[in-house]
């Protein structure tokens, strides 16, 4: 059998996928096929909300990321994981938007705030995706991952969702071209949250964390907000190369049979022994009893 027949039947599926399917093309989009530059995607729009003074205000006001810069990091990732492996309408899903929308409840900030950090999570891991992933996206899962979000911006009363991915871009770029600028919030948010990804890193990379970040970012306008250093040309040549290599590994393996992201299960430094519903989110937060079989003990 060849080794790529499973890569390339994925693709032809996805390829193929019907509009109505949208939600399980986006899952495999996330779980599977570009799994691993979907995770960088979404850990890169995270730091991307630091960059807007009105945003970095309110998360510093709340002090949340200051005082627990670990567990808001895993928590915000695994909400976004927990909807799209469990789809918006199952119960661990409405419990998650439940949770989104009592956290955000009386958040200060304009209609198109509450747009722009909803769309960093479809546009940043997209583009990551279209720049460095061993394949493109296809037209198909551009469209099932912007009603993904069009439907969860829907649960959360975000009005004047764009009606396609095109339309998201154009937002995104003209909200960040009026929008991004340097604070003494978003770059105090930034310190706290950079030993987060230096947790992530063998030791030997972990001083060179900045560096790696705003190479990744790859937007001078944007590391200059958030007070990281300048990427060069030598670091967008390794992290250019490093990818490369990896995308022609992953060309001759098969495709991933696990999904990158299991609910409830141990992943993390965070939650060794997993997790239940309940310890996500902001300490304070209280959480309504989610009962679905899938629980850990």
């Amino acid at each position: 059998m060849n080794i790529n027949a499973t890569l390339a039947a994925s693709l032809e599926r996805q390829e193929t996928a019907s509009e109505e399917a949208w939600e399980t093309t986006f899952r495999q989009m996330a779980l599977f096929d570009l799994a691993v530059d979907m995770e960088v995607g979404f850990f890169l729009s995270y730091y991307r909300n630091f960059a807007i003074p009105s945003i970095a205000t309110t998360l510093h006001t709340n002090a949340e990321i200051q005082q627990r810069p670990m567990k808001r990091s895993y928590d915000t990732a695994i909400v976004i994981y927990e909807l799209i492996a469990n789809g918006l309408e199952s119960d661990r899903g409405k419990a998650m938007v439940e949770l989104l929308n009592h956290v955000h409840r009386n958040v200060p900030g304009s209609k198109d705030d509450f747009l722009y950090v909803l769309l960093t999570l479809l546009v940043v891991p997209i583009r990551w995706i279209q720049q460095h992933a061993w394949r493109q996206p296809t037209t198909s899962e551009l469209s099932a991952a912007s009603r993904f979000f069009t439907e969860l911006g829907a649960r959360m009363n975000i009005k004047d969702m764009p009606a396609s991915y095109a339309a998201a871009a154009d937002f995104f770029d003209r909200y960040e071209a009026t929008h991004v600028a340097p604070s003494e919030q978003g770059q105090h948010l930034m310190d706290a949250t950079v030993q987060v990804f230096q947790s992530r890193l063998p030791g030997p990379l972990r001083p060179l964390a900045t560096k790696l970040i705003s190479t990744m970012l790859d937007d001078d306008r944007l590391t200059a907000a958030l007070g990281l250093p300048r990427a060069n040309v030598i670091s967008r040549t390794a992290l250019k190369t490093g990818l490369e290599l990896r995308n022609a590994i992953i060309r001759r393996r098969p495709l991933r049979q696990q999904p990158h992201f299991t609910p409830g299960k141990a992943g993390s430094s965070l939650y060794p022994d997993g997790y239940s519903l309940d310890q996500i989110g902001p300490v304070n937060v209280p959480h309504s009893p989610v009962h679905t079989g899938n629980e850990l003990p």
